[in-house]
This record gives structure tokens, sequence and C-alpha cells, in this order.
């Protein structure tokens, strides 16, 4: 079967799943719906509201407008796994061993964990913007939840499963840093930090073909394919928060990015992908710039 196949085909243990969404089927709102899945814990059940979610919205129960008074929720739902550590504490993977590649799946499992967490936190924290924003950021999510149902299918056929191995949380810290402003988050996590999966995920599918895990290798390229749209989704939002603020987006970027991460950009940069994802390539050059210590 093929792997766009499967999206529409994996299903998740539902215990509990009713009880956990009591306060989901009252949300007339998708900013409420939204706020109920950024708070779920299980990550089964996360995935599973956020299809909820989709279903819902196709059918027209939710409104994109915002219900007030509204007060964002600050924390997301998480399991007690995965040990979260330092990034440099994680250990070195081999993709020659079934361990090793479980340990690469993992880690991009969490990626993609985060970003379900990261999109429904856009739709319910920034509410000041646009309905087709809240719209934008529900399509992230509904293709994050996919990505991490692929991923985590993929953990268990090797033996594994989400939460058994240590990860980071880089990517949810830069969420809590731009917490309060739409632009600053647009640019600094769109942008950067899952732009950043633009640039190595060809490289780790290079990887896994050569060591014959084909399988592997399909999920990450549809993976691929979708945040290439996602990191265009941020680069859209971000240019129209700079306009309404009369800002240069090129050097608003270069300033954020030495405020928040003292100019600090990692190369190579996968050029192609970028431009597909709405970079400019002045934006590109400017980024390389700052590898070379620009």
């Amino acid at each position: 079967m093929a792997v766009d196949q499967r999206l529409n085909r994996m299903e998740f243990d539902r215990t509990g799943y009713n009880s956990a969404l009591s306060m989901f089927h009252v949300a007339d709102s998708l900013v409420q719906a939204a706020a109920t899945c950024l708070i779920e814990s299980d990550p089964a059940r996360k995935v599973e509201c956020t299809r909820e979610v989709a279903a819902r919205w196709r059918r027209g129960e939710l409104a994109a407008s915002t219900p007030g008074p509204w007060q964002p929720h600050e924390t997301p739902g998480r399991p007690s796994r995965p040990q979260l550590v330092p990034a440099r504490a994680l250990p070195k993977r081999k993709l020659t061993t079934a361990q090793g590649r479980a340990s690469l799946i993992h880690a991009v499992a969490h990626i993609e964990f985060n970003a379900i967490n990261l999109a429904w936190d856009a739709v319910q924290r920034f509410t000041e913007m646009p309905d087709t924003f809240r719209q934008d950021w529900t399509q992230v999510a509904i293709e994050e939840a996919e990505h991490f149902a692929l991923l985590r299918e993929r953990l268990q056929t090797l033996g594994y499963d989400y939460g058994d191995l240590p990860a980071h949380d880089g990517l949810w810290d830069m969420a809590r840093r731009t917490a309060g402003d739409a632009l600053e988050r647009m640019a600094l996590v769109p942008r950067v930090l899952e732009a950043r999966g633009l640039d190595v995920t060809p490289g780790m599918i290079e990887r896994l073909r050569t060591v014959g895990d084909d399988e592997t290798a399909d999920r990450l390229g549809v993976i691929l394919r979708d945040e290439v749209g996602h990191v265009a989704v941020g680069n859209r939002w971000y240019r129209h928060l700079c306009q309404d603020r009369g800002l240069d987006p090129s050097s608003t970027f270069t300033d954020l990015i030495k405020r928040h991460l003292h100019g600090e950009i990692r190369c190579p940069l996968n050029r192609e992908a970028r431009l597909e994802a709405g970079f400019a390539a002045s934006e590109i050059d400017a980024l390389e710039d700052l590898c070379r210590g620009g």
C-alpha cells in the first residue's frame, strides 16, 4: 500500500476518547476546538482530536471567528514520556542498525508531535489575526498529525513507540519565547526551525535508502512534500504582518535571528525547497552570509 494511502487508514486506540473530548464536542468555534486538541496529552487522542476538528470544519460546524472574551492556553498537553534532555545529550544515530534508524524516526516524530501543538497554538493564541490565518494553521495541524501517525506506526514496526527514547524541547522553547507576537512566531518557527527540515530531510532520505530502508524514506518524502507548504504558510503570514506594520521583511528577519538566535544559522540550505516555500533568493543569500559569520 502506498504511503499516501496509509494516511487515511491508520487507526489508534480510542479507549477513553469520548470522555477526553467532551469539551471538544460542545465547542462551537475553531479556536475552542484548537485549544482542546492543544491541551490533550495522549498522542493518539491528540491525533484523533485533530481529525475530528477537520471533519467538523469540513461540515461547517465550527465558526472561524473568535469567541469572546478568550484567553489562550499557555501549556500544551504532552505525555509523561519522552524524557526531555538538552539537544547535545542525545546520542548519535547510526542508520546501519535498526536501533539507530528508530532513534532517527523517533526524533522526527517528536518534531511532528510538537508541530501539531504549534499549529493549534497559533490558531488559539493569535486571535487578532484574520479568519484565514486560523484556517491555514488548521490545515497545517491536520497534516502534522498525519505525519506523526506515519512515523509512530513505523516506529512500532521496529519494536519501539513514541516516548521510548529521549528528545529535546527546542521547538517548543521557541514557541514560548514568541508567544507574545505573531510576527516573531511566524519569523522564527516556520521560517527558521521548521524550514531547517527542508534542509536536512533530503539527506536523511538518501542515507535511509543507502541502508535499504525505503519504507522510512518514503514516509519522510511525504513529510518533506507537505512541509514545503507549511513553511510557505509561515512565509505568507510573516510578510502580511510586516506589511501591516510597515516593516522591511528582510532586515526585520535578520534582526530577529540576531536577537533570539545570536545570528546562528546552520548550513547548507536547501535553496530549491526554500524558494518553493516562498523565500526570496536575497533572503537565502542573507541566511548563507549568517552561516559564514557575516
